[in-house]
């Protein structure tokens, strides 16, 4: 039986909603590169701020900021959102730095690696059996990251740390039963007064935002708060009303952008050894994708007599 057209019209504009937030997200990268001449660890501050600012707004005016009072009543729920914020600051200022020091290529790989870390997390923390193309899979990335290694004489550490933040971000969300306004508020509420305090000894320096910054870099250092907020907020709307077969592919919208400005826009080294190491992640992110997608029909087909 097809699908009733409500449903569908919730479904097609959740897809667009999801796209729009993964766009805005990879545009960000050049929205950060405007603003390579300053710290990153400053500007994370600023960005930490000015979301906060957002936030308070918005609790205001939606009268949600008893939705918050639970996090104080309960220790276990207010360490959780604690660890959240501080991982998501982690993940921030990697991006970030990575960014504003020509290593846009290296963040694509992160967040390519992301999914695989997911599987691993699965392995590690919940004791979930890996099947054989999983296995493959978790071997390929493995490798990937050996020659990737080579490729740049290190180990890819900025990748790494990406990827770990996010997967653990992920991870943690899902045992926050608060909604994205509320969690994006009481992380950024969180990491304001760190936020304050870093701001305030980095403003002192000859360097900094406040001394050296243009009208338009000062607008964008301000408009950060709302780069922030837009995209999650896409993203929760479309997270609601689409599938997640159809989600997990666009979450390979961001790091693709990346890798192609790193690469076409911003003229980062690409030599062959490291083509390789990205097309076996490639590679085990389409094995990864199909097995999920097989796994989810199987699913659904035993749930569903008529299907089956």
């Amino acid at each position: 039986m097809s699908e009733d057209p409500p449903q569908e019209g919730l479904h097609q504009r959740g897809v667009v909603a999801g796209v729009a937030a993964y766009l805005v997200w990879g545009a960000l990268t050049l929205y950060w590169r405007h603003l390579e001449n300053f710290d990153a660890v400053e500007l994370i501050g600023w960005r930490v701020i000015c979301s906060a600012v957002i936030m308070g707004i918005v609790l205001s005016i939606s009268h949600r900021w008893q939705h918050l009072l639970p996090i104080l009543r309960d220790r276990r729920l207010l360490g959780s959102v604690v660890l959240c914020a501080i991982i998501l600051t982690i993940n921030w200022t990697t991006y970030v730095w990575a960014v504003v020091h020509d290593h846009v290529i290296e963040t694509a790989l992160g967040y390519f690696l992301s999914p695989l870390g997911t599987i691993a997390l699965g392995v590690v923390v919940l004791h979930e059996k890996l099947s054989r193309a999983q296995q493959f899979v978790f071997v390929l990335a493995v490798v990937a990251v050996g020659i990737l290694t080579f490729s740049y004489g290190r180990v890819p550490w900025l990748a790494l740390i990406i990827a770990t933040s996010w997967v653990a971000y992920g991870y943690l969300k899902k045992h926050v039963p608060l909604t994205s306004v509320e969690s994006m508020a009481a992380e950024s509420f969180i990491v304001f007064v760190p936020a304050v305090i870093a701001v305030t000894i980095l403003a002192g320096r000859g360097s900094s935002i406040p001394q050296t910054a243009t009208g338009a870099q000062f607008a964008l250092v301000l408009c950060s708060g709302f780069a922030t907020i837009v995209p999650l907020t896409l993203f929760a709307y479309a997270a609601q009303r689409m599938p997640l077969t159809v989600m997990g592919p666009l979450n390979y919208i961001v790091p693709t952008i990346n890798f192609c400005l790193g690469w076409l826009v911003f003229h980062e080294s690409l030599p062959p050894s490291r083509v390789v190491g990205f097309a076996l992640v490639w590679l085990g992110l389409a094995i990864a994708t199909a097995d999920a997608a097989r796994r989810s029909r199987i699913r659904s087909m035993s749930a569903d007599p008529v299907l089956a």
